[in-house]
């Protein structure tokens, strides 16, 4: 795994907080990127690719703002629930 893969750019910090912030936050990611390599056996990349299919919306009707619920593939269920996910 790279910063690539997580879309990453090299950041710039100063102070002390600003950069245990920052790597608290790189951890996190990078911990968090192995749990679901681990689970689904596919790399991060191929997970991040495979939900990019599911969008939702906001629907406005008569002034009624209504949230779409995506339509999520079988095969994307099946890696969710891999995750702990129902």
């Amino acid at each position: 795994m790279s910063k690539s893969d997580l879309k990453a750019r090299p950041i710039f910090h100063r102070k002390l907080d600003s950069i245990k912030a920052h790597l608290t936050i790189v951890f996190v990611a990078l911990a968090i990127a192995r749990f679901v390599e681990d689970k689904t056996n596919i790399s991060i990349r191929k997970f991040i690719q495979k939900l990019r299919v599911i969008q939702t919306g906001v629907v406005t009707i008569e002034g009624k703002k209504y949230q779409t619920q995506p339509s999520i593939p079988s095969d994307i269920q099946q890696l969710i629930s891999k995750l702990g996910g129902h």
